[in-house]
């Protein structure tokens, strides 16, 4: 259900952890500069953003404003996705804040990992407890709390562990179809994440928004066909971006940001040095630009 990790301690608290505004605008500028050390680009489906065009009650904004919190609908939003790599929590902190802006962040992780690394209680993390039920209930409990503060996004990973972006076979784990009918309002959002090489040395990272459901709509289904709704547009996500990741085309996306071009380091330096010398001009990307 959460970021992941292997978990043995119970999450005792059902308080919603408290936000530091002044910590997270640090970590915002710092995660930017980070990811674009890191990746090409971070792109997400531009067919898929009409997912969140279209749903009324959000707005598919991707300007950023620490302080338009008080702008969102006070409704809540659980976010779910696949869990295919180490850097998910900090993507999805990354495309909450570029494509939910005035959503406050939150994650559950695991309780014993969120000991060890405490500041995360202050960018919206809560600790969890895996594998038992009294670890499902206060799970629910600390998200519930959270939900009803509005203007919230709560993003969960449901199968609990890495698994490949393209391996639909995972198991959820219990508690994600049980929060949707449990809350009174809101909006469920599947978000498929895939990393992969095209061109450049350095990967990128890409995302897909699945079909929006309204809690409204899933309180009306059994556990058994909210469960099912749910994995069937989070699949659904993950075909989609499947296919445009094959098919190498950054047309289809639109990137948020795109990272440094072209080989960097020694190799770049050389390249640099030898295209003066011939007198040419360096073309520093091996593919098409991103947008």
């Amino acid at each position: 259900m959460a970021f992941h990790h292997e978990s043995k301690r119970q999450a005792a608290t059902t308080e919603p952890p408290k936000v530091s505004r002044w910590l997270q605008k640090g970590f915002h500028r710092f995660l930017e500069s980070y990811l674009r050390k890191h990746f090409d680009g971070v792109g997400i489906s531009a067919a898929s953003l009409l997912h969140l065009e279209s749903t009324p009650s959000f707005s598919c904004d991707k300007t950023t404003n620490d302080n338009n919190i008080a702008e969102a609908p006070p409704v809540p939003l659980i976010v779910y996705a696949n869990h295919p790599s180490w850097w998910d929590p900090m993507i999805a902190q990354f495309l909450n804040r570029n494509l939910l802006p005035g959503y406050q962040f939150f994650a559950p992780i695991d309780a014993d990992a969120l000991e060890h690394y405490r500041v995360l209680k202050q960018l919206g993390f809560y600790g969890v407890q895996h594998g038992t039920i009294e670890g499902v209930k206060n799970f629910l409990r600390q998200s519930e709390a959270i939900a009803n503060q509005g203007q919230t996004a709560i993003w969960i990973t449901p199968e609990g562990r890495f698994t490949d972006a393209r391996d639909h076979s995972a198991d959820w784990m219990p508690g994600l179809a049980h929060l949707c009918q449990n809350l009174r309002s809101g909006f469920a959002i599947p978000v498929a994440l895939e990393y992969t090489f095209w061109n450049e040395s350095r990967p990128v990272c890409l995302a897909s928004i699945g079909e929006v459901h309204p809690i409204e709509e899933l309180k009306h289904l059994n556990k058994a066909q909210c469960g099912q709704k749910l994995s069937e547009s989070l699949r659904g996500a993950q075909d989609h971006l499947r296919e445009l990741a094959v098919a190498r085309n950054p047309e289809a996306f639109e990137f948020l940001i795109s990272g440094k071009t072209g080989p960097q380091g020694l190799y770049g330096r050389v390249r640099k040095i030898a295209s003066l010398l011939r007198g040419s001009r360096i073309k520093p990307r091996h593919g098409a630009p991103l947008r």
